[in-house]
C-alpha cells in the first residue's frame, strides 16, 4: 500500500490568507534547558494550510466543526487533473473556471466515490500565496449534488475568488450538502481513484479546522 500525504506543511513559511493570522510554533519547554519534556504551542488561523470549512464559516446558522459528519471525510475519492489546462493560462490575472465539461469524463467515478479532489497545479511555490486561483462555475455544485458528491477538495485556498465578497460557491456547495476541503497538496498524485482520509479536529464552535489529508491505494 502506498500512502500519499496531500497536506501542506504548517510552518511560519506557509503564507496565510491575506490579512488573516499566520502560523507560529513556540517551544515552551526544552529538555536541554532543564524541562522534563520538549513541549510547544501553536497560534494560527483555522484556515492555514490544508483545512476543512464548517458551514458556519460562511453562514451564521451553519454547523460548527464539532458537529461535522466524519463519514464525509473518509472513503473513496477521485482526483481530476486539470493542470494541463491551467499551465496554458499561466500569467493571467483571472483563470478560467472549472466547468461541468471538465468533470463529465469522471462522472461515473464521482457517482461511485462521492468525493472529488480537483488538481489545478497553480500553487507552485508553497511560500507564496497563489493569486489568481481557479474556481468552479456556478452550475457545478448542483451537477455534483445530482451525482451524489458530498465532498469537494481543492489544491487552492478557496472555492471562491480571492477578492470575492459574496462567497457564491461556498453557499452553493453548502446548499448542495457538499463539504469543502481547501489547500490540498496534490502535486505528487495522478488522476484516478483513491482512498481518502482528512479528519477535522473536534473544535467546539469553530468555523474550520486543519486536517492531515492522505490518499492511498491498496
Amino acid at each position: 500500500m502506498k500512502i500519499f500525504d496531500i497536506s501542506r506543511t504548517l510552518s511560519a513559511e506557509l503564507p496565510p490568507w491575506p490579512g488573516d493570522v499566520g502560523f507560529t510554533y513556540q517551544v515552551n519547554g526544552r529538555i536541554a534547558e532543564g524541562s522534563s519534556v520538549n513541549v510547544g504551542s501553536i497560534n494560527m488561523s483555522l484556515h492555514n494550510g490544508t483545512h476543512a470549512d464548517a458551514s458556519y464559516h460562511f453562514d451564521d446558522n451553519g454547523w460548527t466543526m464539532e458537529q461535522a459528519k466524519l463519514e464525509t471525510y473518509f472513503g473513496p475519492a477521485v482526483v481530476v487533473d486539470l493542470t494541463e489546462r491551467y499551465e496554458r493560462t499561466a500569467g493571467a490575472t483571472r483563470l478560467p473556471q472549472v466547468q461541468i465539461s471538465d468533470l463529465e469524463p469522471a462522472a461515473d467515478e464521482l457517482e461511485a466515490t462521492g468525493r472529488l479532489l480537483l488538481k489545478s497545479g497553480v500553487w507552485r511555490d508553497p511560500k507564496v500565496f497563489p493569486d489568481p486561483i481557479p474556481t468552479v462555475a456556478r452550475d457545478v455544485p448542483a451537477w455534483l449534488k445530482a451525482r451524489g458528491v458530498k465532498l469537494l477538495g481543492l489544491d487552492v485556498p478557496s472555492v471562491d475568488e480571492i477578492d470575492a465578497k459574496e462567497l457564491v460557491n461556498h453557499h452553493a456547495l453548502g446548499a448542495a450538502g457538499i463539504n469543502i476541503v481547501e489547500s490540498l497538496d496534490l502535486c505528487g498524485v495522478s488522476a484516478g481513484r483513491y482512498h481518502f482520509l482528512a479528519l477535522p479536529l473536534k473544535i467546539a464552535g469553530a468555523d474550520g479546522s486543519p486536517v492531515r489529508a492522505i490518499l492511498w491505494r491498496e
